[in-house]
């Protein structure tokens, strides 16, 4: 038995220590980064692209330049909330009150509550929520869980091929491994129609994270309730608590966290509401190195 643990122990050993030399790797290949980009790209944040392609240092070091080219542009960290805060108005999409049994933020998505037609808009309501998520993080977590209920959907809210497509390569290309897993609970039959095209937008690993729970099904609702406590679980979802989205009280927390927001990137509210654009001087005043210098 020692024997056996001593080698499960040194395999884990070996693992890291293959981890740590490609997250090296990485760094070395993507070079000097501006300011923005350098904080960004955290140790954790390079494991996760690699994860995300299977260790591979090229496709790794692809991907993540794609994402920081797409962070430049779109700029997703200066998303303010009283931007997006009318896609917030029917709690179609908000930050949940517990979380997971390993500690992990929830995001509660009800398309049955879908309030508008921009899609553009929808996405930036997104990613605004999934910033948001990632910066509630406990410390030692690094992705979040996802419930879906499908109360009051219907094929209207159902939003065109192209949308759902553009919306799930923003998920995948540039939140690689923030996913830890997403709980379709109790859809409707005809949203399988839907779900057979979507699914093939879906990367395997992202595939796999996806679990449809039917209230009828105890396998399904078991293994729902190994994610949640089921006292914290609101009753939308089988558990035992009250599910209330009160949209003032929501704002503002989430002014609160956009103050969080602007100091955790380097820069006050007061730029912000002044410009929503940065200079490029501001963007990348100088290129710093991931790898740290030779003593």
């Amino acid at each position: 038995m020692f024997r056996r643990w001593n080698n499960s122990l040194h395999d884990q050993e070996n693992d890291e220590l293959h981890a740590e030399s490609k997250v090296n790797e990485l760094k070395a290949d993507l070079g000097p980064l501006p300011d923005r980009s350098l904080k960004y790209c955290t140790d954790a944040c390079l494991r996760r692209y690699l994860i995300a392609r299977n260790w591979n240092v090229d496709k790794s070091k692809k991907m993540l330049e794609e994402t920081l080219k797409w962070r430049s542009t779109y700029k997703p960290e200066e998303i303010r909330w009283h931007e997006v805060a009318g896609e917030g108005e029917t709690g179609k999409i908000f930050r949940a009150n517990f979380h997971d049994r390993q500690g992990r933020t929830v995001l509660i998505l009800r398309p049955g509550l879908q309030n508008s037609t921009s899609v553009e808009d929808q996405i930036r309501h997104l990613v605004y929520l999934l910033e948001n998520a990632m910066l509630n993080l406990p410390e030692d977590q690094e992705q979040m869980a996802w419930l879906i209920d499908f109360t009051g959907w219907s094929p209207s809210f159902s939003v065109p091929v192209k949308a759902a497509r553009d919306t799930i390569n923003v998920l995948q290309n540039h939140y690689p491994e923030r996913l830890a897993v997403a709980f379709l609970y109790n859809p409707p039959r005809i949203f399988e129609a839907f779900w057979k095209i979507v699914k093939y937008f879906l990367d395997p690993k992202t595939f796999q994270k996806v679990k449809f729970v039917y209230p009828k099904n105890k396998d399904s609702v078991d293994l729902m309730r190994s994610y949640f406590d089921v006292d914290n679980l609101p009753t939308e979802f089988g558990g035992k608590a009250t599910l209330k989205y009160d949209h003032e009280e929501f704002s503002r927390l989430m002014v609160e966290d956009d103050e969080k927001t602007a100091k955790l990137w380097g820069f006050s509210e007061k730029q912000k509401l002044g410009s929503n654009t940065y200079s490029g001087a501001e963007l990348a005043p100088e290129p710093a190195s991931l790898v740290s210098p030779a003593s």
